[in-house]
């Protein structure tokens, strides 16, 4: 639990200069025109075609983030930067820090959407030039847990398994890593599509894996599956249709089969943990219902729509999110 004085108070008020100094970073693209190597300021300007001075600011300031280094007036990145902020790289996490940017207007009028209870900014996948952060940031945030997550998760003798609102397909890539004998299905948006396939031929799945266009909203799933994996998918939406979705995943399986439901997960009186409980506001200023629920609630929903021995994994993330899982009866 956090310690307030006032250093902390201004230091969390203060904390977007930071957030703001790395996003402007990212979106220059500075970390991959550095790369490996040593620049002065008004070469790294010419590079992402800005203005001499006000880019020795930025670099300065990244600098003394500790996401830089300077010698000699030169900069170069540091392990972590060439890591997670070099496009080069295969662990860049640059696509959730853009989404994250894009999220910042509608956090900004967060006051105004407590004081009308209605969405302030519109939902990031909806417009062309957004869609990619949040695809490929939903593919980033899954690759910092998706391959030990699966570790936890016994698939064994199960051979299908449908990856409902699956986006770039991350969780199907790593079940199927994991699992030799197992095939699966991404279902999702038609606009995901390309992300998706580009996304499973890079892993050499393409002969495992489909996308399957759809609605999960609006039409029905397909059927005859051992597994039905749904993450971060309930969020987004109120507490009936959540219930019609978790019904629709039911119907997908066939008897015996599994339903794996990862998310945010509050506690039983909704005050934690910290990161579930802020991704509730999140859901507050982008959609119309969508909130975080507490284990309890998902628990009720899947005992609802006929499933039996839920229970939750043993897992601790580090995102704080969840799963929770059940059987559907023979």
């Amino acid at each position: 639990m956090q310690e307030w004085n006032a250093g902390a108070l201004l230091k969390v008020s203060g904390g977007y200069w930071q957030s703001c100094a790395l996003h402007a970073g990212i979106k220059l693209d500075v970390f991959t025109a550095i790369d490996t190597r040593s620049m002065q300021p008004e070469d790294v300007a010419a590079r992402i075609h800005a203005d001499p001075d006000a880019t020795s600011r930025l670099l300065d300031a990244l600098a003394a983030m500790g996401l830089l280094t300077k010698e000699s007036g030169r900069f170069s990145n540091t392990d972590v930067s060439l890591r997670h902020l070099c496009k080069s790289s295969k662990n860049y996490l640059g696509y959730i820090m853009l989404h994250h940017h894009y999220l910042m207007d509608s956090w900004s009028r967060l006051d105004a959407a407590v004081l009308e209870g209605k969405p302030v900014g519109e939902q990031t996948q909806a417009r062309e030039d957004t869609r990619e952060a949040f695809l490929m940031g939903m593919y980033n945030n899954a690759m910092l847990q998706a391959p030990e997550l699966v570790e936890r998760i016994d698939l064994t003798g199960r051979r299908t398994l449908l990856d409902m609102g699956g986006g770039p397909g991350t969780y199907a890539i790593q079940f199927c890593l994991r699992n030799p004998k197992l095939t699966a299905t991404v279902f999702d948006l038609p606009t995901t599509r390309p992300f998706a396939e580009e996304t499973i031929a890079r892993f050499g799945l393409s002969g495992r894996i489909e996308f399957e266009p759809g609605n999960y909203l609006e039409t029905t799933l397909p059927r005859h599956f051992d597994v039905v994996w749904m993450s971060h998918v309930l969020h987004s939406q109120g507490y009936g249709v959540c219930r019609e979705m978790i019904r629709k995943a039911v119907a997908a399986l066939d008897p015996g089969g599994l339903l794996l439901i990862h998310d945010f997960y509050l506690n039983e009186h909704k005050d934690g943990p910290p990161l579930p409980a802020l991704f509730s506001l999140n859901m507050l200023v982008r959609t119309q219902e969508g909130r975080s629920y507490s284990d309890r609630e998902v628990r009720d929903m899947m005992e609802e729509a006929g499933l039996q021995k839920v229970r939750r994994l043993s897992y601790e993330s580090p995102s704080q999110s969840g799963v929770l899982m059940a059987v559907k009866p023979e």
